[in-house]
């Protein structure tokens, strides 16, 4: 693993004694349940049973969950939601890179999970220097024995990590190894000015986070910093989101919804593919309060809109390949469709910006997105289109497909 890690530039040489002393498989338990990146597949390995099988997944690039259900699980078949796990460790060690720790910095580690990505932390820094807060106890006892049990004594709390660890603050840096949908401002007080802030941050249209690197500011009243690297972590327990789409369409599909057409196409939208899509991150920026579900059947991408602001606002399409014009169906008083052309007019308008020129801003208030510099923030607008063309100057199953 050491070896792939270092050959893909991933892992630094400042990170590379870390790696080689911290053992990835120390911290799994024996039944774990590796998730295969093709398929989007999880499936049970138990040491016990195949301990070849299971040193291969510990050393593999891959993430593995450890546990379903927030821990009602029972069994070794695969449960409902994914509730904690180990990261890939090109991930782990990207985001570490990161955080740019040096000797003497003290860290906030939001998530212990099993306890690796701390124990690389203590390891690098000394037991005094690392602080993990998890929110669920047995994940943390666990964690906590598996660290001491290798002679690594980082301080592990269990509590809601979205309050930081006050009663230790200030840290020179933070790292939040779940996803996020907001940043809490209290990390932004707990962090030295000039400190970093490093976290997987993303918006409730998709499941996909980008990892933000957000600098605190002299005041210590802002922290700021570009998205990055497009990744997809469990999202912290306060922050999930789910979508009952009987509650949009209690009789059933088409209900009142009224059409029209669309020459979107799911190839312009990015929609039903597994790599991830420039556009899908503008969209999350600009249309708040809307989850995007697709699902790719053959040549057909159904594709919904579910508005979350609680007007049950709805819009679908199925888009196929190679054909100009979709029908679109749209109900409720949020025109959701319209939004997600209006969005998409505007992202080709800007020269069809990546995830890295975009931005976030984190105050007290709340917080701003922007592209290229935090002088020029997005129109985030929640029930009504984008103004266009002024602005150029500055995990749920899809069912009841609508039949076009």
């Amino acid at each position: 693993m050491i070896r792939r890690l270092r050959s893909s530039g991933v892992l630094s040489a400042d990170w590379l004694p870390a790696f080689e002393s911290v053992d990835r498989a120390w911290f799994l338990p024996d039944l774990m349940w590796p998730y295969d990146m093709e398929s989007r597949t999880s499936r049970p390995v138990d040491r016990g049973l195949d301990p070849g099988a299971w040193y291969s997944c510990a050393d593999a690039d891959m993430p593995i969950t450890v546990q379903w259900d927030d821990g009602d699980h029972r069994g070794s078949a695969p449960g409902r939601v994914a509730t904690s796990s180990v990261s890939m460790p090109g991930v782990v060690a990207s985001m570490l890179a990161h955080l740019d720790v040096r000797p003497g910095h003290r860290v906030l580690e939001i998530g212990t999970g099993t306890g690796w990505n701390a124990g690389l932390l203590t390891h690098r820094l000394g037991d005094g220097q690392v602080v993990t807060v998890e929110v669920d106890q047995a994940v943390a006892d666990a964690a906590r024995a598996r660290l001491h049990g290798h002679g690594l004594h980082p301080a592990v709390i269990t509590a809601d990590g979205l309050l930081g660890h006050a009663p230790r603050a200030p840290f020179d840096r933070i790292i939040a190894t779940a996803g996020l949908r907001r940043i809490p401002f209290a990390w932004v007080e707990q962090t030295v000015p000039g400190g970093l802030i490093v976290a997987p941050w993303g918006t409730v249209f998709g499941n996909t986070d980008h990892i933000v690197r957000l600098t605190v500011s002299g005041d210590g009243r802002t922290a700021s910093g570009h998205l990055s690297t497009p990744v997809e972590f469990m999202k912290v327990r306060s922050q999930r989101h789910s979508v009952d789409q009987t509650a949009y369409l209690p009789d059933g599909f088409p209900g009142g919804a009224t059409t029209g057409s669309t020459t979107l196409t799911a190839a312009a939208l990015g929609v039903g593919d597994r790599m991830h899509h420039p556009f899908a991150t503008a969209a999350g920026l600009l249309i708040t309060d809307c989850a995007l579900m697709a699902d790719r059947r053959g040549s057909s991408v159904s594709t919904w809109l579910y508005s979350l602001n609680g007007d049950l606002s709805w819009a679908a399409a199925v888009l196929t390949d190679n054909t100009a014009e979709s029908t679109v169906y749209q109900s409720g008083p949020r025109r959701l469709w319209d939004e997600l052309a209006s969005a998409h007019r505007w992202w080709a308008g800007n020269g069809r910006p990546g995830p890295g020129r975009f931005g976030l801003t984190v105050t007290a208030d709340g917080e701003t997105i922007w592209l290229d510099t935090p002088g020029n923030p997005l129109p985030r607008t929640v029930g009504s289109q984008i103004p266009w063309p002024d602005l150029t100057n500055r995990g749920h199953p899809v069912a009841n497909w609508p039949q076009s």
